[in-house]
């Protein structure tokens, strides 16, 4: 089985912040396979369906953010998901909004979900498709920038940009990572 996995915030306070990019590109692959994360395992809400290239698993932990790693890792062990069959979507505020770049491993670069995640995984290794929040203005803080809403005028890039990172989860169905990587960073 494959696990796609939105990084994000649970509820509505955080709905479609600079912090839940993961979450929002989950809700655009569970709208276009037709699935509903109405099933609740080790605190996170998922979604499984069978497609042409296996079955796949649509997960958004609600653990918040700085501890996804507590709901990805008892999940992986209960559904026996190997760490090479993981996609981790989540936000970059080195990337420039909108922009894509996919990894197969590398360090948690400040992101506190991502250390979670290491810590929780006990490697690296696994594939990543961060998405570009750029850095907050001048005089604000990052907690408050990254629980913040996207302007209108980011809003067309951004949703670009999960069309996209949607995209290369479905692409990475049936192709090596390393294929993924060259198509969309």
């Amino acid at each position: 089985m494959k696990l796609i996995i939105g990084l994000g915030n649970p509820g509505k306070t955080y709905e479609h912040t600079h912090h839940n990019v993961g979450f929002d590109t989950i809700d655009i692959l569970a709208a276009k396979w037709g699935v509903s994360l109405n099933q609740s395992k080790f605190n996170g809400m998922y979604g499984t369906i069978h497609r042409p290239e296996g079955k796949v698993m649509l997960l958004k932990p609600l653990t918040y953010m700085n501890i996804s790693g507590e709901c990805v890792g008892p999940i992986m062990d209960y559904f026996d998901i190997d760490v090479e069959d993981i996609v981790v979507i989540y936000d970059d505020l080195d990337l420039d909004k909108g922009k894509l770049r996919l990894r197969q491993k590398g360090s948690a670069g400040g992101h506190n979900g991502i250390k979670s995640l290491i810590q929780h995984l006990g490697t690296q290794n696994f594939n990543r498709i961060r998405i570009g929040i750029s850095r907050p203005p001048a005089g604000m803080k990052v907690s408050d920038y990254v629980l913040s809403r996207f302007s209108k005028e980011d809003q067309p890039l951004m949703q670009d940009a999960f069309d996209k990172a949607a995209d290369a989860c479905e692409y990475s169905l049936a192709k090596p990572f390393i294929d993924v990587m060259n198509q969309f960073n």
